[in-house]
């Protein structure tokens, strides 16, 4: 028999700063956890108790990982590159909407407030990346960096995981794609222009509204989209090619806003754009709601109804083909919209062709003791 029953549970008190509104159990954990009103707090009170007193901040905490492999491969038909890396698990930007939540549960954490909270860094990043390129089998394609959470969230900034990973590939010739909703990038100008001179660099750069303050609750530690679109230009300009993302579309908060987003992309100097319909996998779905019920309470059925209308009734359809743009009336409609948009500001759409970024310069440099060949 529960100690406690259902009435007894409480709303995790809302983080200012924070997106997530619960911190749920990861779907692999045996036990799941919740709060309870044990009668020495207020749960209406915002996050204060009786005595008036402010109950404490969740911090960022950052682990460091120590791995043997940093290039992680995949063979999906749905994106177009096949290896990527990720400097960092969980992201501190807190996005509500972000597909990689789950991804946390491996970990034995919550896809909610975990996510944002519990990071992990590879401070060996470069180190085992070095080592795997000079591996004699490796044949060089282009390496996609960010491909699940974003490689420059505000830890970055310290950490300069990135930056060393960027410098590695720099030095090697290797062919990068970058994929990111920060500003941050910038600070790496210095590598990725001379990079994109010789043909190895592309940048992605989301921007998901341009309305400042649906940014700051559905995205709340992300920059503002004022800045991104700044960054865009300064990337364009410096001659790194670079790309608008309006990623993900959110049926009724953003979806109006796609051509919006594109035609402001493209004026800060972007050549290219993508989309991705919205993704619920897994434990996202309940915190996507919960979000919603909080933030937009009278929106929740509308946006929940179009997404099922897009997955054959379901929330969330992971098959290839179909798990990035859905399917059905409104997935079509998002997509001649979409096509409309790029030909009226002459944006090109993500191809593979596109990735095929110039491999042939590809070399491992001499390393501390390595002899000069003769021939």
């Amino acid at each position: 028999m529960l100690p406690f029953s259902m009435v007894d549970i409480i709303p995790t008190p809302i983080q200012k700063g924070r997106a997530a509104v619960s911190n749920s159990s990861g779907r692999f954990e045996a036990l799941s956890h919740h709060l309870i009103d044990d009668g020495w707090s207020n749960p209406a009170s915002g996050g204060v108790n009786d005595d008036g007193f402010a109950l404490p901040k969740l911090k960022t905490e950052v682990v460091e990982e120590r791995v043997n492999k940093i290039i992680a491969w995949n063979a999906s038909p749905d994106v177009p590159f096949d290896r990527s890396i990720n400097p960092y698990r969980g992201c501190e930007h807190g996005c509500i909407y972000c597909f990689a939540r789950p991804t946390h549960a491996w970990q034995g954490l919550s896809a909610g407030l975990d996510f944002e909270t519990k990071l992990f860094s590879k401070p060996d990043a470069a180190k085992v990346l070095e080592s795997e390129l000079r591996k004699s089998g490796y044949i060089c394609k282009t390496l996609q960096l960010g491909a699940n959470t974003d490689p420059y969230q505000p830890i970055e900034r310290d950490l300069k995981i990135t930056r060393a990973i960027l410098e590695v590939l720099s030095a090697f010739n290797h062919p990068v794609t970058i994929t990111t909703k920060s500003d941050l990038v910038l600070r790496d100008l210095d590598i990725l222009a001379p990079m994109a001179a010789k043909g190895l660099v592309a940048v992605g750069l989301s921007v998901t509204t341009l309305d400042g303050k649906l940014s700051r609750v559905m995205e709340p530690r992300a920059p503002t989209p004022k800045k991104r679109l700044a960054a865009i230009r300064k990337l364009s300009d410096a001659g790194v090619p670079v790309r608008v993302m309006c990623a993900p579309i959110i049926p009724v908060l953003n979806d109006w806003e796609m051509e919006r987003i594109l035609e402001a992309g493209a004026e800060h100097g972007a050549s290219g754009a993508n989309y991705i319909l919205l993704r619920l996998p897994h434990e996202l779905k309940d915190l996507f709601r919960e979000w919603l019920d909080t933030n937009v309470p009278l929106k929740t059925n509308h946006v929940l109804s179009l997404m099922k209308q897009s997955h054959k009734g379901a929330l969330y359809i992971s098959g290839f083909g179909t798990r990035m743009k859905g399917s059905g009336k409104y997935a079509d409609l998002i997509a001649k919209r979409y096509y409309l948009a790029l030909k009226k500001h002459g944006l090109t759409g993500r191809t593979r062709e596109e990735y095929a970024l110039d491999c042939s310069q590809f070399i491992p440099p001499l390393s501390k003791g390595d002899q000069l060949a003769l021939f």
